[in-house]
C-alpha cells in the first residue's frame, strides 16, 4: 500500500469520526453531506470552521480567563456556525458574529456583579486590644470587629486599650497610628 493510499484512508477516517461525533452531538447538519472524495477540503466547510473556531474560544476560556470575552465569542461564532448553512455569504457571517460578540458581551457585563470599592475612609476611629510591638502586627477592634493592625510606622509600638486611627488597608491588616500623634 502506497502512503497516498494510506492517507486517503486516514483522512476518510477522520472524516467519519467527525461525522460521529457531530450526531451525537446533534451538530451533524453542519457537515457536509457524506461522500466518497477522501480529501479534507469536503469538511471544511465554513459552518464547520465557525463551530470548530466557537469550541476552541469557549475552551480558551477556561484555560485563560478573560472575563467571559472569549466565551462570548465562541457562543457567537456557533451560533453563526448554525446561521451559516443558511447564509453563505462571510461578509454576512463575519458581520452577524461580530454583533453578536457584542451583544453578548454588553448583555453579559450587565449580570456581573459590580466591584465593590474595599477602601477604608482616611482617619477612622479603632481601639487596640492587645498591644501593637514595633514591626509586628496585633489586634485592633474597629467598627465592632476585631482586625489585624499593624502600626504604620514600622519603628512604633502602641500600648493595648489605646485610641487609634485606621489610616490604610492591606488586605485584611489595617494599618493605624495612635491618637496623640494625629491630635497632640
Amino acid at each position: 500500500m502506497s502512503w497516498a493510499a494510506g492517507l486517503g484512508i486516514l483522512t476518510l477516517n477522520v472524516r467519519q469520526n467527525a461525522r460521529v461525533i457531530c450526531d451525537r452531538l446533534h451538530f451533524g447538519f453542519l457537515l457536509p453531506q457524506y461522500s466518497s472524495d477522501p480529501s479534507l477540503s469536503s469538511l471544511m466547510t465554513l459552518p464547520f470552521l465557525w463551530l470548530i473556531a466557537g469550541i476552541a474560544l469557549c475552551t480558551l476560556e477556561l484555560v485563560f480567563p478573560t472575563a467571559f470575552i472569549e466565551l462570548t465569542m465562541g457562543m457567537s461564532a456557533i451560533l453563526v456556525a448554525i446561521l451559516a448553512r443558511f447564509v453563505p455569504h462571510l461578509g454576512v457571517q463575519v458581520g452577524v458574529w461580530l454583533a453578536l460578540s457584542i451583544s453578548l458581551t454588553v448583555l453579559l457585563r450587565r449580570f456581573l456583579p459590580k466591584p465593590r470599592n474595599r477602601t477604608i475612609e482616611d482617619s477612622k476611629e479603632a481601639k487596640t486590644l492587645t498591644g501593637i510591638l514595633p514591626g509586628e502586627t496585633g489586634r485592633v477592634l474597629y467598627e465592632g470587629n476585631s482586625w489585624q493592625a499593624r502600626c504604620a510606622d514600622e519603628e512604633m509600638a502602641i500600648a493595648a486599650n489605646q485610641k487609634v486611627y485606621v489610616v490604610e488597608r492591606r488586605g485584611t491588616t489595617l494599618m493605624v497610628m495612635p491618637e496623640n500623634l494625629l491630635h497632640p
